[in-house]
């Protein structure tokens, strides 16, 4: 996430110009927000291991400061790293690299 649309904008310039634009998307606050509002002064549990939840009520706060996401797919760790090599300079206020999710039941 970014601290402005300004920002959001440079971004993306700075990963097109990296040669990474391709299904990059845009998210303004009120977006991120609607993505976001089942947390909205609820205590709602996430039914998932980790920091989901967490995570989502962060974005949720960044949005309501007025914030803006950049959706970039970056398929495995090579991809991932080109990418926040690109944005060094990006002035982030967040980053996060989803994976496939996945849960392994150790205790039968």
């Amino acid at each position: 996430m970014l601290p402005s649309l300004e920002h959001a904008n440079r971004a993306a310039a700075l990963l097109a110009q990296a040669g990474i634009d391709a299904d990059v998307r845009l998210l303004t606050p009120g977006d991120v927000n609607d993505l976001a509002h089942l947390f909205d002064g609820h205590d709602v549990m996430l039914p998932s291991v980790g920091t989901e939840e967490y995570t989502a009520r962060h974005f949720a706060e960044l949005a309501r400061q007025g914030h803006h996401a950049l959706l970039v797919p970056a398929k495995g760790p090579q991809a991932c790293q080109r990418v926040m090599d690109a944005l060094k300079d990006a002035e982030l206020s967040c980053a996060v690299h989803y994976r496939h999710f996945v849960i392994e039941d150790l205790a039968v």
